[in-house]
């Protein structure tokens, strides 16, 4: 079942504004604000780069570059460079009718021309350089083989080479414990930001303070939620590893990326899109 673009970009911004509603330590969100940025900014950023994800007939780069330039415009920063770069596929595969893994396999020149651009408009932090394929050059013909190459340190490059693994093995099932559990709406958001947080290390972090310190956030995490039962609503214990992770200047922007994009894909697939995980074979993962 193809969905309309209009359904597609009421489903993205709702999955935006869902995750902004609960608590995600070291991340902004509505319990607390964080890294110079208000949840504000999150909410304008998602009403202005709804249509350039939604585009009909758009390809995934023409999506996160629209989407991009237009959070540019409207708050200056960069806010969604992430959620756009996992949130595109998606959209793009609602729209068709087919699955995510699909359309990641027929990215094309025009793809890699406007993912490179977009991430050259948002100027990401900890970038560093790459002896090739590196973002203040031409973009590659071929999307996929750079981000191949970038994989071993990304774990959003990696989602796209791995037909969005990351989603499908981490969010999704922690998405449907979490309901399991009998956890509301935001707390379940936070259930799968968790999952995330402790099951792999966070790119962000990784880009700005080291691989090191990644993987110590990663199993103070572990540690954190090893002693919570998130039905009690413990928003002493969370607010405090926030406090934490705020006070090193620690954002794990990737986990919170990829918890928007488990939420779009939630969403989208109850609305009949046809996101099944099974219904191709799976490229290697790298």
């Amino acid at each position: 079942m193809a969905l309309a673009p209009g359904l597609v970009a009421t489903l993205y911004r709702a999955a935006c504004l869902a995750e902004l509603d609960a608590l995600k330590p070291g991340n902004v969100h509505a319990f607390a604000p964080g890294h110079r940025m208000e949840v504000a900014d999150f909410v304008a950023s998602a009403d202005a780069s709804a249509p350039a994800l939604a585009q009909a007939g758009a390809g995934v780069g023409a999506r996160v570059r629209g989407g991009v330039a237009a959070t540019m415009r409207t708050v200056g920063q960069n806010t969604n460079l992430g959620i756009l770069l996992l949130c595109a596929p998606l959209a793009v595969a609602a729209e068709r009718g087919t699955g995510p893994g699909d359309v990641l396999a027929r990215l094309d020149k025009a793809d890699s021309a406007g993912i490179f651009a977009a991430i050259r408009l948002a100027n990401p932090g900890g970038l560093g350089d790459s002896v090739r394929h590196d973002v203040a050059g031409a973009a590659p013909d071929s999307l996929l083989e750079a981000m191949r190459e970038a994989a071993p340190r990304d774990r959003i490059a990696r989602a796209y080479v791995t037909d969005l693994s990351d989603i499908r093995t981490i969010g999704l099932p922690a998405l449907e414990a979490a309901r399991a559990a009998g956890l509301d709406a935001v707390w379940c958001t936070t259930a799968v930001h968790l999952a995330y947080l402790r099951g792999v290390p966070d790119s962000h972090v990784a880009r700005k303070h080291g691989r090191d310190m990644a993987e110590t956030v990663r199993r103070e995490a572990e540690t954190v939620v090893a002693g919570l039962d998130l039905a009690t609503r413990p928003t002493r214990e969370l607010l405090a590893f926030d406090r934490s992770l705020k006070d090193r200047h620690i954002n794990p922007g990737t986990s919170a990326d990829f918890t928007v994009a488990t939420l779009f894909w939630d969403a989208l697939a109850a609305a009949g899109a046809n996101l099944d995980p099974d219904a191709r074979t799976r490229r290697a993962t790298p």
